[in-house]
């Protein structure tokens, strides 16, 4: 019996928006995903919008599952963040709509750099894009990687 192996998210990706406000995600990335798959993209505190694949969002639900409905705290953070965070989906040329909302949180007017994160990617300006290259670039980047146990 053959095991599907979840998608894998890496590397990088420049892409532009169209008119519509729509983005090509690279086709290593969408090739495992049905065009009925539901992606969650969420505004990032740091600045960029971050996309949950498919297994993601299952993962985020179970927990959001099994917060007790008296966990005020817990609630007040389902609201704001559901409140912010919009489903996606790909089109037939594998792209997806963002909303004005998203793209104005990270600052996207039409130029977009994709970076994979393993079981997740985000979207960035290119000009945001190279402050996180130069605060992990050279030495800084063996630190995070013993840091990390990596």
């Amino acid at each position: 019996m053959a095991t599907s192996t979840p998608p894998l998210y890496t590397g990088l990706f420049r892409h532009t928006l169209d008119d519509k406000n729509r983005l090509t995600i690279p086709s290593a990335w969408r090739f495992a995903h049905g065009e009925n798959d539901a992606f969650l993209a969420t505004p990032h505190p740091d600045g960029y919008i971050a996309v949950l694949p498919p297994a993601e969002v299952e993962k985020l639900r179970a927990k959001i599952a099994a917060m007790a409905l008296s966990d005020g705290a817990g609630q007040d953070f389902v609201a704001r963040f559901f409140a912010q965070t919009h489903s996606l989906w790909f089109d037939k040329a594998g792209r997806m709509n963002l909303s004005p909302e998203l793209l104005q949180h990270a600052g996207v007017t039409k130029d977009a750099v994709l970076v994979g994160g393993l079981t997740k990617f985000n979207i960035y300006t290119p000009a945001r894009w190279e402050k996180v290259e130069a605060r992990t670039s050279g030495e800084n980047f063996g630190d995070l990687m013993r840091r990390l146990g990596i």
